[in-house]
């Protein structure tokens, strides 16, 4: 593979701290890397030098001569005055960049929602980010740096960018460079995974899957050596008292004890025992929404919402900006009214939302963490059963990543992270019985979020999510919906079938701007309708076929491997489904062009 850029034993300190020192690494063609690591530790820092944007204190990077570098970083730098057509494309002619693939593309993906002639100084702070990536991925680059792209990108947004990134260069080509706290799209996208650690970035096949089965193994390698380590020194010990140590074999430490290390792992909730203690808690009775709807200034927002929300219920809740999901939010915790329809609220029922605003902290800015930690409950009691667990404030916050020395810390000067684990805490203590997180996954890193995701499955109320961060909803939560058209809809299918029904949708209408005509349908008529009617029908077969090779190659598993005539029929039929899913979703993308 061609080399495209490289570091050579970067170094980068503070006046308080070490960031790096003399970190070596190198970019190659084909290359899609994701940076991970706890916020603080330089993954911005090492992005920044890679891209040229800031000096090591020593060391260098070179780069490849003729390579065209292109960086996102989390600066705003768009004019207010000028217009959003004109920042994506200059000052190119209508056809010559509606003629362009790449910028048809990437305005559909990230722009359908704002006018072409817009001015910057108009838009939102997520509308401008959505912006200035637009601008930097209609750009012709041979590597692209990202820090914090999902930012502000709802879950269709970020699937539109993982399927951009995976196909905007040949197999190969071109080389990725991402800083993101979201899992799914590291998953996605990257097959490199770089850990930004202790002053040095250590580097993990694969995405963030891969990576955490590697992560452990070397955790796992660590603690191996360290316990052979205490180990000698006790038989050094004995030898001085009694003699000569016997002969032992150092034991070989083979990837299989990776996956041992989890085996004995149990399912992630109890769901009978946190279901048990939330109704205990609760009652049967928590929030119904009864054929509810809300108009503000005669637009209706939600309309004849049917929704009868259960104890320990754990749902994430989907739908396009401006859907409605914050007035559905509102309904349940009693600051929204509806026009129509009532809600029924259960008499025990305390709801507590940890919203973006943190506004549980304002009255504690001057104070250190250790004075508002001294001001909560006393303990705590997570989990149900044999399980629960009796928990310090002090022992809350360590799982939440805080040391001690920062428990002297003023609120006003945490960081972002740092706050919104602290509201979270704040909020736990309260014992609330609904939990209501609207965009929980601001400001925090993998690791603190794989900490707040361990607090909440030993959490026991209901729980309601909303976010764009896919992989904590699917992880924190047991099932989910969506608004459409003012609806609320149960989605079987989870995310997945979210975004298919996202796709069917006539959005012609959404993506027209000015300056940049909308997408019109080859067809009309009974064509169009017959087309419609089609889609939906092989999106049925589709979702079944998925179904039934999921079923098959489980059975495969359990299958009499002695038995090869059987085995041979047996993928002989899948493979027969496969192909036939895959002439139907032929079909549907053909369609899909037609529909436009």
């Amino acid at each position: 593979m061609a080399h495209l850029l490289g570091a050579e034993a970067l170094h980068l300190e503070y006046p308080t701290t070490v960031v790096f020192d003399s970190v070596s690494l190198g970019v190659n063609e084909g290359d899609r890397i994701g940076i991970v690591g706890r916020n603080g530790d330089g993954k911005s820092s090492l992005l920044a030098m890679l891209a040229g944007r800031a000096q090591p204190d020593s060391g260098r990077v070179t780069v490849r001569g003729g390579v065209r570098i292109g960086v996102l970083d989390q600066a705003d730098v768009l004019d207010d005055d000028d217009t959003v057509g004109h920042a994506v494309v200059g000052d190119l002619a209508d056809h010559e960049w509606a003629g362009d693939a790449r910028v048809r593309d990437v305005i559909a993906g990230l722009l359908t929602d704002l006018a072409w002639d817009a001015p910057l100084g108009t838009l939102s702070g997520g509308q401008r980010r959505r912006v200035a990536l637009a601008r930097l991925l209609v750009g012709d680059w041979d590597v692209l740096f990202l820090d914090e792209p999902t930012n502000h990108l709802d879950v269709e947004g970020i699937t539109w960018l993982a399927e951009h990134l995976k196909r905007r260069w040949p197999a190969g080509a071109g080389g990725l460079l991402v800083v993101t706290h979201d899992r799914w799209f590291l998953d996605e996208v990257c097959t490199v995974t770089w850990e930004v650690h202790d002053r040095i970035v250590e580097s993990f096949e694969g995405g963030y899957a891969a990576y955490i089965l590697q992560r452990v193994e070397r955790d796992r390698q660590a603690a191996s050596i360290e316990a052979r380590r205490q180990n000698l020194a006790r038989k050094e010990l004995a030898w001085l008292r009694r003699g000569a140590p016997a002969r032992t074999a150092k034991p070989k430490f083979r990837i299989d004890a990776a996956n041992a290390l989890i085996a004995d792992v149990p399912e992630i909730r109890d769901p009978v025992a946190l279901q048990s203690l939330a109704v205990s808690r609760l009652g049967k009775d928590v929030v119904d929404l009864l054929d509810v709807s809300v108009a503000y200034d005669d637009r209706e927002v939600l309309r004849g919402v049917e929704w009868r929300i259960a104890p320990g219920e754990r749902t994430g809740i989907l739908g396009v900006n401006g859907a409605g999901k914050s007035t559905l939010l509102g309904l349940i915790d009693g600051t929204v009214h509806p026009t129509a329809g009532r809600v029924k609220r259960g008499k025990t029922v305390r709801v507590a939302t940890l919203t973006q605003r943190l506004d549980e902290l304002e009255d504690h800015l001057d104070d250190p963490v250790r004075v508002v930690v001294a001001g909560l409950r006393t303990s705590y009691t997570f989990g149900a059963g044999s399980k629960a667990q009796e928990l310090t404030p002090g022992q809350l916050l360590e799982r939440l990543g805080f040391s001690s020395a920062q428990l002297s810390t003023p609120v006003r000067d945490l960081s972002g992270g740092q706050k919104r684990r602290l509201q979270l805490l704040m909020i736990l203590l309260d014992q609330p019985n609904v939990l209501i997180l609207d965009e929980p996954t601001n400001d925090l890193d993998t690791d603190m979020l794989a900490a707040m995701e361990d607090l909440l499955d030993s959490w026991p109320g209901t729980l309601l999510v909303v976010s764009h961060d896919r992989y904590f909803l699917e992880r924190v939560t047991d099932q989910q919906y969506a608004i459409f058209d003012g609806h609320l809809r149960h989605l079987p299918g989870g995310v997945e079938e979210y975004l298919r029904l996202r796709r069917s949708q006539p959005d012609t209408a959404a993506r027209a701007t000015a300056g940049a005509p909308a997408a019109s349908s080859a067809l009309s008529g009974a064509d169009l309708r017959a087309a419609q009617k089609e889609i939906a029908a092989l999106e049925r077969r589709i979702g079944k076929l998925e179904k039934d090779i999921g079923s098959a190659r489980m059975a495969l598993a359990e299958h009499d491997q002695a038995d090869y005539a059987g085995l041979a029929a047996e993928m002989q039929r899948i493979a027969v489904m496969e192909t036939e899913r895959d002439d139907l979703e032929t079909r549907w993308y053909e369609l899909g062009e037609a529909l436009g």
